[in-house]
């Protein structure tokens, strides 16, 4: 069996990441406790992810594995991109980065709203492999929140999919199967063997 330990802090990303993992036959260990946050640095989802999985796998002497997101809307020239976390300063709270999404598109019609969700997920192995994968998922961003699950911009994020709903609408079974990361992890999968 394959073991990976997180490198994710983020309660909902583990969530979602062991739960996809699990199905796939990877077994995952917790980040390290006391490991200090990754200072995200570089300026490509890669770049940051990779600088996650090479720090979480040298604190713990395991192959680690790490994501990166990004959210790039089309009408903002790709923004918020890579600072998806951080579009509404340092700290900025989840509600906080979806009002300054919101308010940049203020104004955008509903056929120019498109955006796409992109997950870099990077595997770091104490040998010095890597492996790095991707999972896209094109959609567009509504004017107002709807949806109570997920985090981050899945209340404003309609996916081009059948019969879609917001990703915060879906259940977490559903998001599961169908959202970038989800098909990040795929990737993965398809990749390690």
């Amino acid at each position: 069996m394959t073991i990976f330990v997180l490198a994710t802090a983020n309660p909902h990303k583990t969530a979602e990441m062991s739960a996809v993992l699990a199905e796939l036959g990877i077994e995952v260990l917790p980040r390290p406790l006391g490991l200090a946050d990754v200072d995200e640095t570089a300026d490509t989802l890669v770049g940051n992810a990779l600088l996650k999985a090479q720090a979480v796998m040298k604190a713990s002497g395991h192959a680690a594995v790490a994501d990166d997101t990004g959210l790039f809307v089309d009408a903002l020239n790709g923004e918020p991109g890579v600072y998806s976390a951080r579009y509404a300063g340092e700290g900025a709270t989840d509600l906080q980065n979806v009002e300054k999404l919101l308010r940049a598109l203020d104004g955008v019609e509903s056929a120019k709203r498109s955006a796409t969700f992109r997950t870099v997920i990077a595997v770091a192995y104490p040998d010095g492999r890597e492996v790095v994968v991707e999972g896209h998922l094109p959609g567009v961003i509504l004017e107002s929140p709807a949806g109570e699950h997920g985090f981050g911009y899945d209340p404003v994020f309609l996916p081009d999919l059948e019969n879609a709903r917001t990703l915060a609408e879906m259940t977490l079974e559903e998001k599961n199967e169908h959202s970038h990361r989800a098909r990040a992890l795929r990737a993965l999968a398809a990749a390690l063997n």
